[in-house]
């Protein structure tokens, strides 16, 4: 469905009338609306729009979403070389070279009808199935891009020279499923964002107004820290995207040679999944992105729907728990894409009900 007119959607807000698309970051300081995505491998597309007004979620129209069958998902590591890769990565570790690293693998599925496949219809199901503060749909065809996120995690949030990213490091079904490890791996992430905010920021202006705080999600929690600065006035987008792209908690720690291990031990790239997705107003100086994580693409050359789900790999790490936490990311989104929600929210409710 290549004739689908460009829009894109965040925070209560529909932009439509494309009036631009570019890849230079230098875009986003000019004016007007942009909807951003960059890839994990550091393809950026800035699309401008001349319309935007509030507009909800609508309500999803029975049929409006052909999903893949539930049994039809293969993925990129499977369960063996995912433990086997966790392992590898505590070699790592004990060498020194590192100690943090993500480690992830990609989710794809054959669309029924990818013709008529439109992510937006994706994100009115997500929105009801699994509500996200940084949910969104950008839908450019003829750009190849296609994107439903119901991402929980802030990348970076732009509110005149202050900035923030709230990393997420460390999920379980409770808070009383949160290890020692949980917290270890979000406090050396938040190091690491200091840092790379601290390449753009103000001498002095780098601080971290919340650490290790635990934020409930649909079916899981979360440990979120805050990290804030004040962009130095000789900085703008491309040297903020430079100093902290990708984002810190899906690379790992030193990122340089987190990045290294990731490109070693993944076998597919992972796209729009942990890179950025969201929107500048570039008039208003204020931008929210997140860290494209909970993300669904539709790839048309292949006539397929991706998504990605890993998990922070440190000395800690058991291998089979960590496949554990991946299929935990995953499952709910991928039964709500497949169309095997309601079902399983049936069940869940009684559960959640019965406890």
């Amino acid at each position: 469905m290549h004739d689908l007119a460009p829009l894109a959607r965040f925070g209560g807000l529909v932009a439509t009338d494309l009036r631009d698309v570019t890849h230079d970051p230098e875009a986003l300081d000019s004016a007007g609306f942009w909807a951003v995505c960059a890839d994990f491998e550091g393809r950026l597309t800035c699309a401008r729009f001349g319309d935007v007004r509030p507009d909800p979620v609508p309500t999803p129209a029975p049929g409006a979403w052909r999903g893949p069958a539930a049994g039809d998902w293969t993925s990129s590591l499977d369960r063996a070389a995912y433990t086997a890769g966790v392992r590898r990565v505590r070699e790592h570790i004990a060498r020194g070279e590192v100690y943090q690293a993500n480690l992830c693998r990609v989710l794809t599925a054959p669309l029924p009808d990818p013709a008529g496949a439109d992510v937006d219809s994706l994100t009115a199901l997500l929105a009801r199935g699994n509500p996200a503060p940084y949910a969104g749909t950008i839908r450019l065809p003829a750009h190849g891009v296609e994107i439903a996120t119901a991402s929980p995690e802030l990348y970076l949030r732009r509110e005149g020279a202050l900035i923030s990213s709230g990393p997420i490091k460390g999920t379980g079904r409770t808070a009383a499923d949160l290890l020692p490890k949980d917290h270890a791996e979000n406090v050396m992430i938040v190091d690491l964002v200091r840092n790379d905010l601290g390449r753009v920021s103000e001498t002095g202006t780098v601080a971290v107004p919340e650490l290790c705080a635990v934020e409930e999600h649909p079916g899981l929690v979360h440990l979120v820290s805050t990290v804030t600065g004040l962009l130095r006035e000789d900085a703008g987008w491309p040297e903020l995207l430079a100093a902290t792209f990708p984002p810190g908690s899906v690379t790992g720690a030193p990122k340089s040679s987190a990045l290294r291990i990731i490109e070693a031990l993944e076998t597919a790239p992972r796209g729009p999944y942990c890179g950025g997705i969201g929107w500048v107003d570039a008039d208003a100086d204020t931008a929210e992105l997140a860290v494209g994580i909970r993300t669904f693409w539709i790839d048309r050359p292949e006539g397929v729907l991706r998504f990605g789900t890993g998990a922070g790999i440190t000395w800690g790490s058991d291998p089979e728990r960590e496949w554990e936490e991946t299929e935990l990311k995953a499952d709910r989104l991928v039964a709500i894409a497949s169309g095997a929600y309601e079902s399983d929210a049936c069940e869940a409710s009684g559960k959640a009900t019965s406890r």
